[in-house]
């Protein structure tokens, strides 16, 4: 199986390089790491190039359109998403991989780190608790941070959505159409509690809305990211 892991960046020196160190200490190796430089301003560009990943460029400022970029830019006949402020731990490719023979795409939980033990584990079982409340209601919950999908079954479906947010949900529920979508439960990564900026509360009715269709939120005006 050769697997494509994608990582859309704007202005993420600081956090890539622990990104991609976790991508490339995978025990499934990938068969390459693509980096969307979504028209950066910091040094994004020379930092993933350190690390040896290919550079996508993208001047299309928004998330759906760098992972559009690297989803038509992979070479690997299965996808994977993250982002520059991720943490995938050491077995993430290999378990996702592990749900994907019978599948379209695979998708698995999150937990922030950069919090109390206490709020980290909140947030895991949580979110835990979520996907599995949306896989009873027949919508499985993708996140950008956290996925896979067949390059092939992507890309009939149109990719990911021109959308400022959820793009990574409604791909998910446009592939469930094609075929089967899996939650590989123990295929955890880490993600940035930078996304808790202006506390829990905000935090949680940005999701709802988000939910409810509300597009606006996952970057400000400087292209960081909100959520």
């Amino acid at each position: 199986m050769r697997v494509s892991v994608v990582i859309p960046a704007r202005n993420e020196e600081a956090y890539l390089p622990s990104a991609l160190e976790a991508v490339l200490a995978q025990t499934l190796p990938p068969f390459e790491v693509i980096v969307v430089d979504n028209a950066s301003t910091d040094r994004t560009r020379e930092v993933a190039e350190a690390f040896g990943a290919r550079v996508v460029f993208c001047g299309r400022k928004g998330v759906a359109y760098a992972r559009q970029a690297g989803l038509l830019a992979a070479r690997g006949e299965w996808v994977a998403m993250t982002d520059a402020d991720s943490l995938p731990t050491p077995r993430w490719l290999e378990r996702l991989a592990h749900k994907a023979p019978v599948a379209v795409a695979v998708y698995g939980p999150l937990r922030f780190y950069g919090v109390s033990p206490l709020e980290a584990a909140f947030s895991e079982w949580g979110y835990r608790a979520f996907l599995n409340l949306m896989a009873l209601l027949g919508r499985p919950n993708l996140a950008g941070a956290n996925m896979m999908v067949l390059k092939e079954a992507a890309l009939k479906v149109g990719g990911f959505p021109e959308v400022e947010a959820r793009e990574d949900v409604l791909l998910g529920w446009r592939l469930k159409a094609l075929g089967p979508v899996r939650y590989a439960r123990d295929a955890l990564v880490l993600t940035s509690a930078r996304r808790l900026q202006g506390g829990w509360g905000r935090f949680l009715l940005r999701q709802a809305r988000n939910l409810l269709g509300d597009p606006r939120g996952y970057f400000g005006e400087a292209g960081e990211r909100e959520r």
